[in-house]
C-alpha cells in the first residue's frame, strides 16, 4: 500500500503550495500576523492582556513587558502571594475563573473544593491511563479528557454551573493525570518501576504535584518555583494558538472535553508548547562546542555560527530569545529568572545559570551584528529559562510541555467560559480566498497517465 501512496505524494505536495506573492496581492494576513509583525484583532475578552508594545502612527514602538490577569498586572500578584508566604495558583484560578480575587474565607473555601477533585476513578487510573500506552503523554492527556466525557453524566449540558464544575474538574485532575501517564509511560518505553502515588490533600496544587511526580524529596524553593511557573503560565490572552483553539471550538456548542482536548493537541505542536526543550538542547550543544563558557568572545563568535545555521540542529535560531509580541522584556522571563538563580544556587548551578545570563546578555548584539544592524529589540522569553528550572528539578524532558497544559488550562478553560456565555457570541468562521482557479472536468477515459 505505501508504495501506492509513494507514487502519489508529490501530487500531494504540489496541491499543497501557494505562491507566496499572492498573500500580499489580496492582502492576507499569514498566521493572522500583520506587516508589523502584531497580530491580527480578533476577538475582545475580559481575561488576560498581554502588552509587548505600543502603537503611535502605525509604528511599532518596544516597551517593557507587562501581562495582566483580569486586569490586575503578575509582578503585583506575584509579590503578593510570595510576600505572604503562600502558594499562588489557587488563587490565580479562582480569579481567571469568577473574575475577581478571593478572600481568604473564599480561596479556603475554593482551594477545598479543588482539592476534593484532585483524584481519579479506578476504572480511569487502571484502563484508561495504565493499560493504554501512549508514545507521548500529550496525547495520552488528551485521551484521558476524552474519557472523562465519558464519565461524565451531564457532558452535554450547557447550564453555567455544569460548565463551571467540568472545568475545575478538570483544572484539579490535570496534575494526577499528568503524574500518572508519565509513570505508565516511562514503565511501557522505558523499563523502569511503575509508581502511583494518590493525591495528598494537605498539599498546595503545586506540592501536591511534585509528590505525585518525586514523592517526598523536594524542598520548599522547589515547590515555589513549580507554583511560580503554574502562575506565569496560566493565562496568555486570547490569541495564543491553544486558547484561540479552545475558543474557535467552543464557539461552535461543542462540550467542554472536546475543546480541552484540541488545546492538547495545539499545545503538544513543537512551535507552541516545546520551546523550553529547544533551549535544554541548545545549552548542551554550546557547552559541547564553547571551551570557556565564561568568555564572551568566544560565547559570541558560537552564538553567531548557530545564527548562521552552522551549528547546533542548523536552524539558524537561538531558541528562547525573542517573542510574537514580547519586545524590550518578558515579565514571566523576569519574574522567573529570580527564582532560577536561587534555584541554581541551592542545586550547586550557578556556573550554568551564568551561561544562560551570558547568552542571554550577548544575543541581541550578535543577532544585530548579523542582520547588519537590524534595529529589531529581542529579549528572552519565558520558555529561556522554564526548561532550566525544571532541569534543576530533575522533572524528564517528556514532562515539560505537558507541565505547561497543567498551568494553561486554567486559561483555556477561563476562555470557554467566555466565548460561551457572553451574549454576542457567534460561531468563529473567518474566510480563506480560493487562488486555484477553475477548471473543466475530464472524463476518466480522456486524462493523460
Amino acid at each position: 500500500m505505501d508504495k501506492i501512496l509513494e507514487k502519489l505524494e508529490n501530487f500531494s505536495i504540489q496541491a499543497s503550495q501557494i505562491d507566496k506573492e499572492l498573500f500580499t496581492s489580496y492582502n492576507v494576513k499569514r498566521g493572522l500576523r500583520n506587516q508589523d509583525g502584531s497580530g491580527v484583532l480578533v476577538g475582545l475578552t475580559n481575561i488576560g492582556d498581554v502588552v509587548g508594545y505600543e502603537k503611535k502612527d502605525d509604528k511599532v514602538i518596544p516597551c517593557d513587558g507587562r501581562l495582566y490577569y483580569r486586569g490586575i498586572n503578575i509582578n503585583d500578584m506575584v509579590r503578593g502571594f510570595q510576600s505572604a508566604g503562600r502558594h499562588g495558583f489557587e488563587e490565580t484560578v479562582f480569579l481567571l475563573i469568577y473574575g475577581k480575587l478571593p478572600t481568604k474565607t473564599e480561596l479556603e473555601e475554593f482551594t477545598s473544593c479543588l482539592t476534593a477533585m484532585r483524584d481519579l476513578s479506578e476504572f480511569h487510573t487502571k484502563n484508561v491511563i495504565l493499560s493504554l500506552k501512549g508514545k507521548n503523554i500529550m496525547n495520552m492527556l488528551a485521551r484521558s479528557v476524552l474519557v472523562l466525557y465519558t464519565l461524565d453524566e451531564t457532558a452535554e449540558s450547557y447550564m453555567h454551573f455544569n460548565l463551571l464544575k467540568q472545568a475545575l474538574n478538570l483544572i484539579a485532575k490535570f496534575p494526577t493525570i499528568t503524574a500518572y501517564s508519565y509513570y505508565a509511560f516511562r514503565h511501557s518505553y522505558q523499563r523502569k518501576s511503575l509508581i502511583i502515588r494518590h493525591p495528598d490533600p494537605s498539599l498546595s496544587h503545586a506540592e501536591n504535584f511534585l509528590y505525585m511526580l518525586k514523592g517526598e524529596e523536594y524542598s520548599k524553593l522547589e515547590a515555589d518555583l513549580i507554583d511560580l511557573s503554574l502562575v506565569l503560565h496560566a493565562e496568555h490572552g486570547g490569541g495564543n494558538n491553544s486558547s484561540f483553539t479552545t475558543r474557535v471550538v467552543s464557539s461552535s456548542n461543542t462540550d467542554t472535553y472536546s475543546a480541552i482536548a484540541a488545546a492538547l493537541g495545539s499545545l503538544k505542536g513543537t512551535l507552541h508548547g516545546g520551546a523550553n526543550r529547544q533551549v535544554i538542547d541548545m545549552i548542551k550543544d554550546i557547552k559541547k562546542n564553547v571551551k570557556d563558557w565564561t568568555d564572551k568572545k568566544e560565547l559570541s563568535e558560537y552564538l553567531l555560527k548557530l545564527l548562521r545555521g552552522h551549528g547546533g540542529d542548523g536552524s539558524g535560531k537561538i531558541y528562547g530569545i525573542g517573542h510574537a509580541i514580547y519586545t524590550l522584556s518578558d515579565p514571566r522571563a523576569k519574574l522567573l529568572k529570580e527564582k532560577a538563580r536561587e534555584l541554581a544556587e541551592e542545586k550547586g548551578k550557578a556556573d550554568e545559570f551564568a551561561l544562560y545570563d551570558n547568552v542571554e546578555q550577548l544575543t541581541p548584539e550578535v543577532f544585530h551584528k548579523f542582520k547588519g544592524g537590524s534595529t529589531k529589540v529581542i529579549a528572552p522569553n519565558v520558555d529561556y529559562y522554564s526548561g532550566f528550572v525544571y532541569q534543576c528539578l530533575e522533572i524528564p524532558m517528556e514532562l515539560y510541555t505537558p507541565i505547561f497544559a497543567v498551568a494553561r488550562i486554567a486559561g483555556w478553560c477561563s476562555h470557554r467560559l467566555e466565548e460561551v456565555t457572553f451574549t454576542s457570541k457567534r460561531i468563529i468562521r473567518p474566510a480563506y480566498k480560493n487562488v486555484y482557479g477553475r477548471v473543466d472536468y475530464v472524463p476518466i477515459e480522456s486524462r493523460e497517465k
